[in-house]
């Protein structure tokens, strides 16, 4: 990334993590952080990746409601950045802090079942 489009993608991501804060608050849709935005080389797409703290259906509806609300978000950016083009908006789940968890959850249980098992190693 050239340094132009990795400062307009900086401006977005601060832009678009506020405008989440600002205007969808609400609980049915979970916590939702901005984790990354790519632009591509002609500041054409923009790229947004976030991550939703809550239930799977939680997910869904906030996946919905961005989807459906994308035009809206991009006015909104439009009308704080000063840009001469507003990039397009597409939105991905990132769900690498799932994963994350998942492993925790894992390596947590691991260590558990290592303290269970008898010192001579017999696991009898």
């Amino acid at each position: 990334m050239s340094i132009r489009t990795e400062r307009v993608a900086s401006l977005i991501k601060e832009e678009i993590g506020a405008i989440l804060i600002r205007e969808y608050r609400d609980r049915a849709y979970g916590f939702i952080t901005v984790t990354e935005v790519k632009v591509t080389a002609d500041l054409k797409i923009a790229k947004i990746y976030f991550s939703i703290f809550g239930e799977p259906t939680v997910q869904e509806r906030t996946m919905a409601m961005l989807e459906g609300e994308k035009q809206r978000i991009r006015g909104l950016v439009a009308s704080h950045l000063h840009l001469k083009f507003t990039p397009a908006l597409q939105f991905f789940h990132d769900n690498t802090l799932d994963h994350v968890d998942r492993i925790n959850h894992l390596i947590r249980q691991i260590h558990d079942d290592k303290g269970k098992t008898p010192p001579d190693g017999t696991g009898s």
